[in-house]
């Protein structure tokens, strides 16, 4: 059987391909997931050696109704096969399991689906040892213009700051990407009319389908409330009974909702580091969206005008530097942790990425002109973590300054590409 999906022409390379590829040479199975539209089938048709695979997705009716009645036909003939959508069919995965258990070293596959499949038990269980993980994220930046990814985090983290000066790049005004969002189908959209529609469309289908799929909701009104409402505290420490109150919903609900959110990539939390000096630091999570055009959307701005003058303006763009940031920790050998920093006292660092021994805090500024006074946190940081490798102000404006021994100001977009 052939693969009768169409190639895009299109295509964007994503800069986890590599790693996917490693790990399809090394290991039995792949696992792809991601929130619905990042690309995932996208990227297993056109990168090489998943393009030369048998495809399935159990978006077609008659290869899931196979998947149930007699899964090993959907290799039958192949040893390299991606199935796709593969959260419809979690029984699948015991015939997966059994075919690699069998033949060691025969079969290669490839699974995705748009639910987090770590979190789904039975997949976890069938292939507890067989399997490597990878998330993909929205678009960045720089996938956008087909560059490679930047190494500056890596070099920052290996102690070495980019020299002071000027960078040449005009640079983007973020509030069109912040506004946009960095979903694929997003990219060949030109008014912001169509790029609504868009993602009203993104929202109904998720509401409509997606969660049908994942959980029991009955109430996808009270749900859809709740996604408005977790999207406007985007960047925020997250405090779920205020969300449960302003919902009108039990704890219980809201916390259960958020949890499908979140198993759903469309939402994360992020934890607070907590290294050192634990008693004196704020645990609760920071809530982030997957992509800011879905939070700026959700949130109910419909124009770039609206977004420039909200209040939450300035949480959403930290939103597309916590994007970014994610992106390349993931792309390090293991994948570096992400985390937040706050003292009781009030004093934070947007972002701490820990990657083995070494740290490295993170500040995003809206500002054109860093100053000194903007990187007091990350002083405060690096005096409470002296062996910390330093810290980045990530800004607004186009100069590389440093503002302490290990402290250097860069353009946002040395970071995103």
């Amino acid at each position: 059987m052939n693969n009768i999906y169409s190639h895009h022409e299109t295509y964007y390379p994503r800069w986890i391909t590599p790693l996917l590829q490693e790990a399809a040479r090394d290991h039995a199975v792949t696992i792809l997931t991601g929130a619905r539209q990042v690309g995932k089938s996208t990227l297993l048709l056109n990168a090489e050696p998943f393009c030369r695979w048998r495809f399935h997705s159990l978006d077609d009716f008659d290869a899931l109704r196979q998947s149930q009645k007699e899964p090993e036909a959907l290799w039958a003939g192949t040893r390299r096969v991606v199935i796709d959508e593969v959260q419809k069919a979690p029984g699948l995965l015991t015939a997966v399991k059994q075919a690699v258990d069998r033949h060691p070293g025969k079969y290669r596959f490839s699974l995705s689906g748009s639910a987090n499949l770590m979190l789904m038990k039975q997949i976890t269980e069938s292939l507890a040892g067989r399997a490597v993980y990878f998330v993909l994220d929205p678009m960045t930046r720089g996938e956008t213009g087909r560059k490679s990814p930047p190494s500056l985090l890596k070099d920052a983290m290996d102690g070495k700051m980019p020299a002071e000066g000027r960078i040449s790049d005009t640079l983007p005004d973020p509030a069109s990407l912040v506004f946009r969002g960095l979903m694929p189908g997003l990219l060949t959209l030109q008014t912001p009319e169509s790029r609504l529609r868009w993602w009203d469309g993104y929202v109904a289908t998720y509401l409509e389908r997606d969660l049908r799929q994942l959980s029991q909701i009955d109430a996808l009104v009270d749900f859809r409330r709740m996604m408005g409402l977790a999207a406007l505290r985007c960047g925020q420490l997250l405090n779920q009974s205020e969300i449960a109150r302003d919902a009108g919903l039990s704890q219980a609900t809201a916390h259960r909702y958020l949890n499908v959110l979140e198993a759903s990539h469309m939402f994360e939390r992020l934890s607070a580091y907590t290294a050192s000096r634990t008693a004196r630091l704020v645990k609760s999570p920071k809530a982030f969206w997957n992509d800011t055009g879905l939070a700026v959307f959700l949130s109910g701005y419909y124009s770039e005008q609206d977004l420039r003058k909200c209040r939450e303006y300035g949480a959403f763009f930290e939103t597309l530097i916590f994007h970014h940031l994610r992106v390349l920790t993931r792309l390090m050998a293991p994948p570096a942790r992400l985390y937040y920093w706050r003292t009781r006292s009030g004093v934070e660092c947007d972002f701490v990425i820990e990657h083995g021994r070494r740290v490295l805090a993170v500040e995003a500024k809206m500002t054109r002109h860093p100053k000194f006074a903007d990187a007091a946190a990350l002083h405060h940081f690096l005096q409470m973590h002296p062996d910390a490798s330093g810290g980045l102000l990530l800004h607004c404006g186009e100069q590389i300054l440093r503002l302490g021994k290990n402290i250097a100001a860069i353009p946002w977009t040395m970071v995103s590409g």
